[in-house]
């Protein structure tokens, strides 16, 4: 890797470790990086504390078994520090035989009286303080956020709740529907100990589990339906057996669910569950929204629509409303309706004039997605729209990606 962007001989991505810039470690491991400087970033990534950097680095290839103990945070603080992903990252299977059943167990031990207590109430009793307690919403891991709760000096991420699952799946220690679901509800759905809950409820795909979360759609509480929707969701996706037992009467649910919830965040969770369905009933209950009031729930329409179709064209009710939705006035439905068509095989003339359209929207993003679906659609214009994007922007991924189509289309146009 070099040490270019670096002071005193260290290597640049030791250095960007070190003031715990994520984009930046993200960018130095995509180029040819030397594997003992990534044993040695990962081993300063979790000594200060740095799970979501820790976790990156093992994705790149780190290997977690050339730290010593002695350069690694012992469990215990990690546990006490609250975060899911630097405990996450010390139970890496390469260095898991480390920690013998016993201290696992006091681990767990230790993660159900923090959750028990509070994130915040172990605070004040460490400081002794009664000031007001700092709360930030933090990225903790590469999905999942947690709350960081500052007083005194001192820190704490309070997912305690997350790390007491994850032991405790580890240990083969099977927690009841119930106490999994009341883990995730005292925080949102993006908190890591909801979706280390519904993620481990999907995987058990067993009758009684399927059962407790459709009940769950008439409860009177939002997050309960919230909880029971992505479970059921989840459960479906997961289940990658021939037999799809749970297809059918996961469909049946979300269709008829979709016709009455009334709370908008609910409503989302059960269409995009009916977008990952093949069938024209999904389609049907998804057209049924495309007009919602809210921009989110018309993005989730727009990514639903006909996507899972093997036909080589859409319904007319689908083209009809995936045409309006490249015309909304939110950015992002534009956005979603777009890569929809372009990634469609409904080859019909009008779908290419409305991407051909978008290649003068405001926002760039909308233009990279026209000009994607306009080469998997394998029209011309996209190489003259690419070139007048210019150069592809820093570290968008999904830009990098989209924009591969139309070298991809030249390949074929090419013969090549």
């Amino acid at each position: 890797m070099g040490v270019s962007n670096a002071t005193d001989g260290e290597s640049a991505l030791i250095s960007a470790v070190r003031v715990g810039d994520t984009a930046l470690v993200k960018s130095l491991l995509q180029e040819d990086s030397d594997p003992g400087v990534r044993e040695a970033a990962f081993c300063l990534a979790v000594r200060t504390y740095a799970g979501h950097i820790a976790q990156l680095l093992l994705q790149y290839g780190a290997d977690a078994g050339q730290c010593g103990p002695d350069e690694l945070l012992p469990l215990r603080e990690a546990v006490e520090s609250g975060s899911p992903a630097l405990v996450e990252a010390l139970l890496d299977h390469r260095i898991r035989g480390r920690y013998p059943a016993s201290e696992l167990l006091e681990m767990r031990d230790l993660a159900r009286r923090r959750h028990e207590v509070g994130a915040g109430a172990e605070l004040r009793h460490r400081t002794g303080s009664q000031d007001a307690l700092v709360r930030t919403r933090v990225q903790d891991d590469e999905y999942y956020h947690v709350d960081e709760l500052t007083l005194g000096g001192m820190s704490v991420r309070d997912g305690h709740a997350a790390i007491l699952t994850d032991l405790e799946e580890l240990l083969a220690i099977r927690p009841s529907f119930e106490e999994l679901m009341a883990r995730a509800l005292h925080h949102h759905q993006d908190h890591t100990a909801w979706g280390r809950a519904t993620i481990l409820l999907a995987h058990r795909r067993d009758q009684d589990t399927w059962a407790a979360a459709a009940a769950l759609r008439t409860h009177p509480g939002p997050s309960h339906r919230l909880f029971g929707a992505e479970v059921l969701r989840l459960t479906h996706l997961f289940d990658d057996r021939d037999a799809d037992a749970f297809a059918g009467p996961a469909l049946d649910i979300f269709t008829d669910w979709s016709r009455k919830e009334t709370d908008v965040a609910v409503l989302t969770e059960v269409l995009t569950a009916l977008g990952e369905h093949a069938d024209p009933r999904a389609d049907e209950a998804l057209l049924a929204h495309a007009g919602h009031p809210d921009g989110a729930l018309r993005r989730t329409v727009a990514a639903g629509l006909g996507t899972w179709s093997e036909l080589p064209g859409s319904s007319d009710g689908v083209r009809e409303a995936l045409l309006v939705l490249m015309t909304d006035a939110d950015t992002a439905v534009r956005r979603e309706a777009c890569l929809t068509v372009g990634r469609s095989r409904d080859r019909a003339p009008v779908l290419a004039e409305a991407m051909a359209a978008l290649l003068g929207d405001e926002d760039r993003q909308v233009q990279v997605a026209a000009v994607m679906g306009l080469a998997l659609h394998d029209d011309e214009r996209c190489v003259e729209a690419a070139r007048r994007l210019g150069p592809q922007q820093s570290g968008v991924l999904a830009e990098e990606h989209h924009l591969d189509a139309v070298w991809r289309y030249e390949w074929r146009r090419d013969g090549r």
